[in-house]
């Protein structure tokens, strides 16, 4: 029995779904392995591949004589820092109506700090997506990504930009992001970012720099995120290795 990596992350959000709120909300462990492949309709291996991925996000611990333990502290965490979520789930989870106010896109070409993030020359091309997304209306997130215009193929429209930016990277980039590095600090809003957002100049944002690199560890696309205050509780989980 195979398993197409679409079907196992969906099979993977099934589980989690049922963690938090449906079969398995009420209780402190998963069903036996054989018992949870069963009703999945999966192997056992591919299952396992399943727990693995869970397990190292702290959702799940598996104990040799005890079984599959729930960590319901880690599953009612509202935002992980640590894991990648699309802006709309992350305003969705943080209990908002999500939406996109609106993406707009314009060529331009690297600065220094995007030369340096994507190591690319400066004045090299790029493509430029600036997206605000709100919560219950309110501007929550403004996010501009930057990714380099000669790695962009076929025919692709505004339409195919307004789609998370990660759609568009392995739709026409043939890009698969593997791993980030992100900064994160405390500012305060400029004319600018007020403006954005509908706040007064000096409000409190937290910015994160991402740089987004592929699995041979080059750096693929890069990305300035602001958050609004008063909409997430951002939290990371370490393990003690």
């Amino acid at each position: 029995m195979s398993t197409h990596p679409s079907q196992s992350k969906s099979i993977r959000a099934q589980l989690l779904r049922d963690m938090k709120s449906g079969e398995y909300a009420d209780c402190e462990r998963l069903p036996r392995e054989s018992v949870l492949a069963e009703k999945l309709g999966i192997s056992r291996t591919q299952l396992r591949d399943i727990l693995a991925s869970l397990e190292r996000e702290g959702f799940i611990t598996r104990r040799h004589g005890v079984g599959t333990i729930i960590n319901r502290h880690v599953l009612n965490a509202q935002t992980r820092m640590d894991i990648e979520v699309e802006f709309l789930d992350m305003i969705r989870q943080s209990g908002f109506q999500p939406a996109v106010a609106y993406v707009h896109v314009s060529d331009d070409t690297a600065d220094e700090t995007v030369s340096r993030q994507l190591q690319i020359p400066q004045g090299t091309p790029v493509i430029r997506v600036a997206r605000l997304c709100t919560a219950d209306g309110r501007p929550a997130i403004y996010c501009e990504d930057v990714v380099e215009k000669s790695l962009a193929k076929g025919s692709y429209t505004i339409k195919d930009l307004k789609l998370p930016i990660f759609h568009f990277l392995q739709q026409f980039c043939g890009i698969y992001p593997y791993m980030d590095l992100t900064d994160l600090k405390p500012i305060v809003a400029d004319e600018a970012l007020s403006e954005i957002f509908q706040i007064q100049p000096g409000t409190p944002l937290l910015q994160m720099d991402e740089v987004d690199f592929d699995i041979d560890g080059k750096p693929v696309f890069c990305s300035r995120e602001y958050f609004a205050d008063g909409f997430f509780r951002h939290t990371v989980m370490r393990k003690k290795l």
